[in-house]
């Protein structure tokens, strides 16, 4: 069965090595299958973003490990969400919570407390190789989400930034640069004025593209990604460095009668 590994360790980072061992070691046929370690330390809006548009792309029956935990070895719970045929093994810290209304019906979520299915010595900092890990080798034998512990009802959610929608002028902001370099919005489709004009930095993007090729290299460009939502790029560059941005920079998006 495959299990997939999100993570903010970093590559080639021994704690992603001992993960998958901690998985193998419960089940050596299970296939561990990195998604990312490269999720900004700590960033859970980062973490919430790249769960919501990679995993509903995955086949029916995927186990999820998902390692993102500021608060490890504090009270917070851990989780095993039944989401859209996949499970998901989680800090209840919110950061699955952008998946809500994407799943074909509600999800079912319990409380990890059933120690049988731990590792016999937990570290209070790696609950992720202790806990996670050896949990999704388990479920991958055939242990059902309702032996791990007691279902719940209310969890951590996360509130990730929302544009402001305003007469003529929608206001975002920044939510991911991609490795690319790209500047990934929260603003969607929906929300997109006909010919509006997108301001980000102080400065005006003029040029609203389709796909990348349909501008010059090294061109400023604005358009809507694959995420459905208002990225800004530059053709074979970055546009995190040429306009000097991160997560969180205002973006605005004009009509072009208030332009």
């Amino acid at each position: 069965m495959l299990v997939t590994l999100t993570t903010d360790f970093g590559e080639g980072s021994s704690y992603v090595a001992a993960l998958k061992g901690a998985l193998l070691a419960v089940n050596p046929a299970a296939r561990p299958l990195d998604l990312s370690h490269r999720l900004p330390p700590q960033d859970l809006t980062a973490t919430a973003y790249f769960l919501a548009d990679a995993l509903p792309w995955f086949p029916p029956g995927t186990v999820h490990v998902v390692v993102v935990d500021p608060g490890v070895g504090t009270g917070r719970a851990l989780l095993c969400v039944e989401w859209n045929g996949q499970t998901i093994l989680v800090p209840d810290n919110g950061c699955w919570t952008s998946l809500l209304g994407q799943g074909d019906a509600a999800p079912r979520v319990f409380r990890l407390e059933n120690r049988l299915y731990w590792r016999p010595e937990v570290s209070a900092t790696f609950h992720g190789r202790d806990i996670l890990a050896p949990v999704a080798g388990h479920l991958t034998l055939g242990v059902r989400p309702a032996d791990l512990g007691p279902p719940v009802s209310a969890w951590v959610r996360l509130s990730l930034p929302q544009p402001v929608v305003a007469p003529g002028v929608v206001r975002g902001e920044v939510v991911i640069i991609d490795p690319f370099g790209n500047l990934v919005t929260n603003i969607p489709t929906s929300a997109m004025p006909a010919g509006a004009v997108v301001r980000i930095a102080s400065q005006e993007v003029s040029a609203r593209v389709r796909t990348y090729g349909d501008a010059e290299p090294g061109a400023l460009v604005a358009l809507i990604g694959s995420s459905g939502r208002l990225e800004v790029a530059v053709v074979q560059g970055s546009a995190a460095a040429r306009l000097g941005i991160g997560a969180g920079a205002p973006v605005e998006v004009v009509s072009a009668e208030g332009a």
